[in-house]
């Protein structure tokens, strides 16, 4: 007999487990599994009193937060489906993305509702508003109260027949042109990235996990699903804060937090995270530009956490690889060894194939210099893009899924990103990476953050450009800067010229805007690196 594999089965799972364990912290807010599985019921109820059916759209505007977390469980117990939206776009795109994916019903955090009054006359497909409660914010006019519209429905479960190949969310990813692009993910694509996160991340009932990455991005990377089929607990976080990461991180007893390197960065030189106590092993999982081997180094010296790379994106439900130390490896006793590898994107995790090929689709050599586009494919692969099938037939080719992101592969394995393809830098005919000369800056004393992008050139084409924010109460020159890159890297590659800001524009994620630095410069040479 066939069972699909469903997302609400996590949760069904951990209310049968784990009753009268605490499920959600969020801010004085507790509540046990056995009290979560009567919310979400509820939910569930109140969506289909409004029409709600399976296969409907359901968007919602909010970080993390208690509803948020419940909003995937009763949508999916529905067979409706979740669009969760970026927190930081503008009005117009709201307009867009809630259009383009048909929202039956939207909800909103009340403190974002700003966001969205300029646009309310203009989205058409939606019937309902539902106002997530904050302090010190009404709600808005013709808008349902979440807390009082929930409450009189009933908590009985809801039974709808599904199949795992049923769509689960549309995830909206920000391009660098045009519009975003809905990414379908299915129940089972879902699934199958949730179990990989239990099994590689070693997720089980003893673990608290802190929400650091918004769970409108990639669903959280599934940590609503993965970490509650377990039985772990919740601690919502609604904003980025270093200071409060680090208290809460003490107070609830952190054991796992999956974040951007920018905002582990961030913890790192946060005062606080210098006199932190903790008697709980803690575990930091990050994804995004590779980090240079000295900051893992200082991230497992310093805050004493285990550091853990991995690698993906929103059309893999993300995860393609995992920095695991084979047991060899860590018999060496290499330390040096141990901390590249933990940098790199490591090895492919369970139900995931992957290829690195050249432009003739070649398997590259696996020596860890040739390099190529990264290619995927596994029952994580999105189904494709929500009503734009041209976009789906050029990122899906064969069943392999191209990703756009260049990297090379080493004999034990090891895939490193060597840059996306839009980011490596073509100066003289020479390819540069911008991965490569932002890790020789970040071994620079004085710089906190730092970003490479491409500029125009009228002999080069293009030439590396370096946008740096110093740590406080250091000074730097362009000159020092420069002369520092020489000493670590080929002088070709070393930027050609540096920019100092006082912060790096980001997405909400933390990840670093690359497109807005490089606007300027581009817009004004008439054309666009892609």
């Amino acid at each position: 007999m066939h069972v699909p594999l469903l997302l609400h089965d996590f949760l069904k799972r951990a209310v049968y487990h784990y009753p009268e364990k605490t499920a959600i912290v969020d801010g004085d807010r507790r509540f046990t599994y056995a009290e979560i599985g009567r919310r979400v019921n509820r939910l569930a109820n109140a969506f289909r009193n409004k029409g709600i059916e399976k296969g409907d759209r359901i968007a919602i505007l909010s970080p993390n937060r208690l509803e948020m977390y419940e909003a995937f469980y009763a949508a999916f117990t529905l067979g409706a489906v979740l669009v969760p939206l970026n927190t930081r776009l503008v009005p117009s795109d709201y307009d867009y993305i809630v259009n383009h994916s048909g929202a039956k019903l939207f909800l909103v955090d009340a403190e974002l509702a700003p966001l969205i009054m300029p646009v309310l006359h203009q989205l058409e497909t939606v019937e309902s508003y539902v106002s997530l409660p904050v302090p010190g914010h009404d709600v808005q006019e013709g808008w349902l109260a979440y807390d009082e519209w929930t409450s009189s429905a009933s908590d009985q479960p809801v039974s709808v027949h599904m199949e795992e190949t049923d769509m689960a969310t549309i995830l909206y990813t920000s391009g660098t042109t045009g519009r975003p692009k809905g990414v379908i993910q299915t129940h089972r694509s879902l699934y199958m990235n949730a179990l990989n996160t239990i099994i590689h991340l070693r997720a089980d009932d003893t673990d608290v996990l802190l929400h650091t990455l918004p769970m409108f991005h990639v669903n959280g990377w599934g940590t609503p699903f993965s970490f509650t089929g377990m039985g772990a607990t919740h601690v919502m976080l609604r904003k980025i804060d270093a200071a409060h990461i680090v208290h809460l991180v003490q107070a609830e007893g952190v054991t796992v937090a999956c974040m951007a390197p920018t905002v582990l960065n961030m913890i790192l030189n946060e005062p606080a995270a210098k006199d932190m106590q903790i008697a709980q092993p803690v575990r930091v999982v990050i994804a995004g530009s590779a980090p240079p081997p000295s900051f893992v180094k200082a991230v497992e010296k310093e805050l004493g956490w285990t550091f853990t790379q991995v690698y993906g994106m929103t059309e893999v439900s993300p995860f393609l690889t995992v920095s695991h130390i084979k047991k060899e490896i860590q018999e060496e006793g290499n330390a040096d060894r141990i901390h590249r590898l933990k940098a790199k994107a490591g090895i492919s995790m369970l139900n995931m194939e992957v290829r690195v090929v050249n432009e003739d689709g070649e398997d590259v050599e696996p020596n860890g210099v040739e390099s190529g586009e990264i290619i995927c494919r596994s029952n994580s692969v999105m189904d494709g893009y929500w009503q734009q099938p041209e976009e789906t037939a050029r990122s899906i080719v064969n069943g392999w899924y191209h990703t756009g992101d260049m990297g090379t592969i080493d004999q034990d394995g090891y895939v490193d990103i060597v840059d996306r393809k839009k980011d490596i830098i073509i100066s003289g005919g020479e390819n540069i990476s911008s991965i490569e000369i932002e890790g020789a800056l970040y071994e620079h004393p004085s710089i906190l953050e730092a970003a490479i992008i491409a500029i125009p050139h009228e002999k080069w084409g293009e030439v590396p450009h370096a946008v740096c924010v110093l740590r406080e109460g250091h000074t730097a020159t362009e000159a020092d800067i420069t002369a520092f890159c020489r000493e670590k890297i080929a002088h070709f590659k070393c930027p050609k010229s540096v920019q100092f800001v006082r912060e790096l524009p980001k997405t909400a994620s933390g990840k670093i805007q690359k497109v807005v630095l490089r606007e300027p410069f581009w817009k004004q040479a008439g054309r666009r690196v892609n």
